[in-house]
């Protein structure tokens, strides 16, 4: 879908990623090479707005930026560079800023020298925070799908212990997929042969026991999904407005935007019931455009039920993404007793060929 990018203006940003840093030498020895995560924790970077004075426009046509020529970050002045004299290890690079280098050295505690290469990307200082008259809203950047990959992981967690684990007859997991928001298809991608060769390499190599399992399994794609918003209620249909607190959102789309169908949706809807847990539905508009998910893309490489899920959030894309405390809670007890009543539930359903 893209990002709401005219957040990120006047925002305290820094950089994380990974960098190749060269580690020390050993006489007579090649060099060893080592990859290490980075986060700078304070503010090193802004994008500051265009003042309104010079910028009248914004009343009668709307904010409008170009993303090659005005989100370009701030990280210095060319004046405190020369004050500073930061020496001759500063040109070490032409490809990047010495001063970036300088940066990434000092967090990593490595010669500027030693850094090779990185992958870094920009991104907001503001901690996480509860907030409202009540607490009630979780407010963040990356909720979207950070939340759900949260709360499927603590379900798994929560729901197995060294008793389950013996009488369990099916294998449980929760997979993490990269690159969801620019469309999966790289190494650690959805849209990789990683989830296909897993499966088969955890059924060796009788494919008649794989295709047996895969006919036994059910993927819950759990992705978040659209609150009604109180300033924008045209934006959904009347019938399908998910509430924040309201519970987990089951996602449908007749034009497989979701891969949700009648029968993954009655497993989930059946467990909710068992305890009580509230759960919510959501259809678009006719005459809007609908997000996807990794649903419909594994559903079809791998042949596996599937259902779309999410917890329902406001200002998805964001910088700043919000949600309910309470939904939280209760999508991570219904994904708890689906983990613990999934295959008992199953083996009850048959389903005319």
């Amino acid at each position: 879908g893209g990002g709401l990018w005219n957040t990120w203006f006047d925002r305290n940003l820094t950089v994380a990623g990974r960098v190749i840093v060269q580690t020390e030498e050993e006489d007579g020895k090649p060099p060893k090479y080592e990859c290490k995560l980075v986060h700078i924790p304070r503010p090193i970077l802004c994008i500051p707005n265009l003042a309104i004075h010079l910028n009248r426009g914004i009343y009668t046509e709307g904010f409008k930026y170009n993303k090659q020529t005005h989100l370009l970050p701030i990280l210095a002045t060319e004046m405190l560079n020369k004050e500073m004299k930061m020496g001759d290890e500063a040109k070490a690079s032409d490809e990047h800023h010495f001063l970036l280098l300088v940066l990434l050295a000092k967090e990593l505690k490595v010669p500027m020298s030693s850094i090779k290469d990185f992958d870094l990307s920009l991104c907001d200082t503001q901690p996480a925070c509860l907030h409202g008259a009540w607490n009630e809203f979780i407010s963040a950047r990356g909720l979207d799908n950070l939340m759900m990959s949260f709360i499927c992981t603590k379900a798994l967690i929560a729901a197995t212990d060294e008793k389950s684990l013996k009488e369990a007859k099916q294998i449980q997991m929760v997979a993490l997929f990269d690159n969801e928001e620019v469309g999966s298809t790289s190494q650690q991608g959805a849209n990789s042969n990683l989830m296909v060769r897993l499966l088969q390499r955890i059924h060796g190599d009788d494919m008649k026991v794989y295709d047996a399992a895969i006919r036994k399994s059910f993927l819950v794609s759990a992705d978040m999904a659209h609150a009604l918003h109180p300033n924008y209620t045209s934006k959904h249909e009347h019938n399908h407005r998910p509430i924040i607190h309201k519970g987990l959102v089951i996602k449908k789309n007749g034009n497989q935007r979701y891969a949700t169908n009648a029968i993954t949706t009655f497993i989930l809807e059946e467990i909710a019931k068992k305890h009580k847990i509230p759960l919510q539905k959501f259809v678009v508009r006719n005459d809007m455009g609908c997000g996807s998910t990794i649903g419909p893309l594994l559903s079809a490489k791998l042949g596996i039920r599937t259902l779309d899920v999410g917890v329902p959030q406001f200002a998805m894309h964001s910088i700043r993404e919000m949600c309910g405390t309470r939904d939280v809670l209760s999508s991570f007890e219904l994904l708890k007793n689906f983990y613990l009543e999934f295959e008992g539930l199953d083996s009850s359903l048959t389903v005319d060929k």
